[in-house]
């Protein structure tokens, strides 16, 4: 969302149940061009205080289990399966890929949408 947004888009990532930043998303956000740097896992919690225009879990469990932010924020759900999951290390970085791909398919619906949304 950063790096597709530019500088009209401040972009959060925090999870549920935080432990690190998965070494497979960080190299496919390499292979994209995508920096990572100064990012870290954090819980959901931290971020309580701030308003969001958006709210987007992509985990069914997150889905679950995302506190309720205030104000006038748009809550969406995209449903990824968890790449972390998968065993084999060929098909895990192939998990991250596909869904790095449709994250950027959603972010670019989004971000389009939102150009025609009136101030």
């Amino acid at each position: 969302m950063r790096h597709m947004g530019g500088p009209n888009v401040e972009a959060y990532s925090a999870g549920t149940e935080p432990s690190r930043v998965h070494p497979d998303a960080l190299s496919t956000l390499a292979e994209m061009g995508i920096s990572a740097e100064g990012q870290r896992s954090k819980h959901v919690n931290e971020l309580l205080d701030q308003h969001f225009d958006y709210v987007i879990t992509v985990c069914d469990n997150a889905r679950e289990t995302c506190p309720v932010f205030p104000r006038k924020t748009v809550r969406l759900h995209w449903s990824f399966p968890d790449p972390s999951a998968v065993q084999d290390p060929v098909e895990r970085r192939r998990a991250f890929r596909d869904i790095a791909g449709g994250l950027q398919e959603r972010i670019a619906e989004l971000l389009g949408q939102a150009e025609q949304r009136p101030a």
